[in-house]
């Protein structure tokens, strides 16, 4: 099981949850907060400009309203307007208002605070807040404006106002009557003013800095009681999560601590309980899971498991051996694939109705071939929950199957010939042919020679049986092997017409080994034989013998120069009643057996024989026979 680290871990998002739920009303409370009070301390800041300036204009006003004399506009202090104005402004309280300026009615600047720019006074000062407190006669709402540097100013303007006397008059059709004077207030000038807001805003920045701060300690103090708190709750849960791990692992020994009575305790309880149940569950199932084990790994059939989707889930050793593929490669693959059948069954449901079958996993020479037994696996309900697929080696059954049927057709079709040739002949001759003296005694003849033909065949068919059951005995004896064969082939050659050569490459030396001398006789009587045969007239047949002292054996081979044998067919020569061209072995009177005994008694010998053949050149027989120990001595 791969550890979880502490931010995938249930604590931490404990910790986060606390977190996030003191975080979370905090926030909501701050930005409330702040902007509350960013709107009450500009509320504040703008009322008290608005006093400052509701003194300054009242006493602008009665500048305004003094009567002047001459152009200069001199009052009866012997005054300016301008110069009355500058004396208020320089006795004025600026605080936190950075420019003030005075205008009259045309725009003009006529007085201006220290701290404004001075080059503006005398000049006009078109802006479009002035040009509307000037026509529409009222305070004009506060604007705040942002320079590049980021700082904010409050820019407003108030009128100044003059009272003036003016008639009013009332008309009652074209008669008007004078009801007397009126006093109106008229817009004569106007004060406009910047104050910086960074003092509010400093202020406002220094609250939240003290906020922030309380905020990150009550953070910080929600974060430790969340870690406690949550080391608390999953304390018992990261205890049962390590018992898990153990169990897992098959160790149902150890149990979890239970620390209260609350849900996570019973939980605790609960995973004991578990375990316990567990435990002997898992003794049960290991039993029986070392008997199916043990009982897989002892048979000798292969046993294939699947699930009902016929995917395969489990697979003995001897099933691999016979598949030669490991449980791994074939974990999973569905049972058809691996069985190569899918051209014959299109889905698993089939094996219901297939009890066994014959599979072909022969590659080259190498011939094998399976029987599969299926077996289908029922729940209780008689739902389908997998298949059973036993394989047997069936390879040998079928090879001698199949050899024991072409022996009984072999065996047919050689009796059968001579049989049905000496039927022909005697009923001819029973008809009256017996009295012809040239038919008769050619028709006799032929009739004894197959006759002959047939013991032949019935005596090495005998002896092979008796070869098959072991029925048979060697008598062996040392033998100078040289002298023996010499003594074989000068009976050929005796026999034999000018139209054969032999030739002899034989050792100078004695070679002793230990033969029973009949059974080789007849070995050496088949092969030279056969030899002679199939050898075309003026052809030669060569012995040649040979010493191979490290594999302590002899090899003897007989070659001849007749029509060879196919290279596809030299294994097959040595099998019984194998014949490479039937008809012309037949008119030759060979039985098909030679060669197969032959063989027998030389592995009977523990040797060993096979041919090497070409066609239209000739073919060589080749066997071996171990060499007789001899003292050290006698060595060469």
């Amino acid at each position: 099981m791969k550890k979880v680290g502490f931010f995938q871990s249930i604590r931490l998002k404990f910790i986060i949850i606390i977190t996030l739920l003191l975080l979370f009303p905090i926030q909501v409370i701050g930005a409330y907060f702040s902007q509350q009070l960013e709107t009450k301390l500009n509320e504040n800041f703008e009322e008290s400009i608005t006093n400052n300036i509701d003194i300054l204009n009242i006493q602008l006003e009665q500048a305004f309203s003094k009567e002047r004399t001459g152009d200069g506009q001199t009052s009866e202090d012997g005054q300016t307007l301008e110069e009355e104005v500058q004396s208020i402004l320089n006795d004025f309280n600026a605080e936190n208002i950075t420019e003030l300026l005075v205008v009259n009615s045309k725009s003009r600047v006529i007085g201006a605070t220290e701290d404004s720019d001075q080059s503006k006074v005398g000049k006009r000062l078109p802006l479009p807040e002035i040009q509307r407190t000037l026509l529409l006669g009222r305070v004009m709402e506060p604007d705040t404006k942002v320079d590049q540097k980021g700082h904010r100013t409050l820019v407003r303007t108030y009128p100044i106002y003059q009272e003036e006397e003016t008639e009013e008059t009332e008309g009652r059709g074209e008669t008007e009557e004078t009801n007397g004077n009126e006093k109106q207030e008229v817009v004569v000038g106007a004060i406009y003013i910047k104050a910086s807001l960074e003092g509010v805003y400093g202020q406002l920045q220094d609250i939240n800095r003290i906020f922030a701060n309380g905020t990150f300690l009550g953070v910080s103090i929600s974060v430790l009681l969340g870690i406690v708190i949550a080391r608390t709750i999953t304390k018992p849960i990261t205890e049962m999560r390590k018992h898990a791990k153990i169990m897992g692992a098959g160790d149902f020994s150890q149990k979890v601590n239970v620390y209260g009575r609350d849900e996570i305790g019973q939980l605790a309880v609960s995973f004991n309980e578990l375990n316990d149940k567990l435990k002997i569950s898992q003794a049960t199932t290991e039993g029986e899971r070392r008997k199916l084990s043990s009982v897989l790994s002892n048979m000798t059939e292969g046993v294939i498991a699947t699930d009902h989707t016929g995917s395969i889930i489990l697979m003995n050793e001897p099933a691999s051996r016979l598949l030669g593929q490991e449980i791994e490669d074939v974990q999973g693959e569905p049972l058809l694939s691996v069985l190569k059948i899918s051209d014959r069954l299109d889905k698993i449901t089939d094996l219901n109705d297939k009890e066994s079958i014959i599979i072909d996993f022969s590659e080259g020479d190498q011939q094998l071939l399976l029987k599969a037994s299926f077996t289908v696996v029922q729940y209780e309900m008689e739902e389908m929950n997998g298949y059973i697929t036993v394989l047997s080696d069936v390879t040998e059954q079928e090879k001698i199957e199949r050899e024991r049927r072409e022996f009984v057709a072999n065996v047919s079709h050689e009796l059968r010939t001579p049989l049905t040739t000496m039927k022909s002949y005697l009923e001819t001759l029973s008809e009256g042919a017996w009295e012809d003296k040239e038919i008769a005694p050619r028709f006799l003849d032929v009739t004894q020679n197959e006759t002959e033909r047939m013991i032949r065949l019935v005596n090495d068919l005998l002896q092979l049986s008796k070869m098959d059951n072991k029925d048979y005995k060697l008598h062996k004896e040392k033998v100078n092997f040289i002298g023996f064969f010499k003594t074989v082939a000068e009976r050929f050659e005796i026999n034999q017409d000018d139209h054969i050569h032999f030739e002899h490459h034989l050792p100078d030396k004695e070679v002793l080994v230990w033969i029973d001398k009949d059974k080789m006789t007849q070995v050496l009587d088949n092969i030279i034989s056969n030899a002679i045969k199939y050898s075309p007239e003026g052809g030669t047949i060569t012995f040649n013998l040979e010493v191979k002292k490290q594999q302590q054996k002899l090899h003897v081979s007989i070659s001849d120069e007749g029509v060879g044998i196919p290279k596809e067919k030299l294994e097959k020569i040595f099998e019984r009643f194998y014949r490479v061209d039937r008809a012309r072995s037949r008119n030759l009177g060979g039985t098909g057996l030679g060669l197969a005994i032959s063989r027998e008694m030389i592995d009977a010998h523990g040797g060993e024989v096979w041919a090497d053949s070409k066609e239209g050149e000739g073919t060589k027989v080749t066997f071996t026979l171990p060499l007789l120990k001899q003292p050290q001595g006698d060595e060469e």
